[in-house]
């Protein structure tokens, strides 16, 4: 089974990410934890380049190739392997990111990326997608709370440097991205408390998975 966790910077997705790679441990399910950027060996070098605060100038376009080239690599070299091996594979974001963000967020169209998207995937999907909706203002103050206690985080923080106009569009992005293909994304209030948060995704699962 193949589970993604996606929303605005401080959702809380990368918590509830790890939280449910321990709790299916603890179920006897193999699980992979991955993450985009960053998933395979070539994409810890692109990860650098795409949340890299010293990279401001890059273009919307590039941005979006760069995304794309993670993921292809991600999804032939990490994530297939481990779905072969009957692994549930968790993403700390996937397709759904790049089709908010450089769509919604950057303007360029859904649609393109989505066919971008198939062709860097060979149409890998998700069986669940998690999608943690909270108000943009919360998201980016525990976001830049994490960034002053973390050196990488902050280094990473190109996003989170972005107008509240931009997260502003995310967020909408997501929710608009999110009605459209509900048959896949679930959402969940992320203001809860992560014990109730980790309750919501565990019955957005039960259907889906033994557990």
């Amino acid at each position: 089974m193949f589970i993604t966790f996606e929303g605005i910077e401080g959702c809380g997705k990368s918590t509830q990410a790890k939280k449910l790679k321990e709790f299916l441990e603890q179920k006897n399910y193999s699980v992979l934890l991955t993450r985009e950027p960053g998933g395979s060996k070539l994409g810890t070098t692109l990860r650098k380049i795409l949340l890299s605060m010293e990279n401001q100038d890059i273009t919307k376009e590039t941005e979006l190739f760069l995304y794309l080239a993670d993921r292809s690599q991600h999804v032939h070299t990490i994530i297939k392997p481990a779905l072969k091996e009957n692994k549930v594979v968790i993403s700390d974001r996937y397709i759904d990111s790049t089709v908010v963000y450089q769509g919604y967020g950057r303007d360029i169209d859904p649609n393109v990326i989505h066919l971008l998207n198939e062709l860097a995937t060979n149409k890998l999907c998700p069986d669940l997608t998690i999608l943690l909706d909270l108000p943009v203002e919360i998201g980016l103050k525990r976001a830049l709370a994490r960034n002053l206690n973390n050196k990488t985080a902050r280094e990473e923080g190109r996003f989170e440097a972005e107008s509240l106009e931009f997260h502003t569009k995310i967020r909408e992005g997501y929710l608009t991205w999110a009605a459209l293909n509900k048959d896949r994304i679930v959402v969940i209030n992320g203001e809860n408390s992560p014990e109730q948060v980790f309750q919501e995704i565990l019955l957005a699962l039960k259907n889906r998975l033994e557990i």
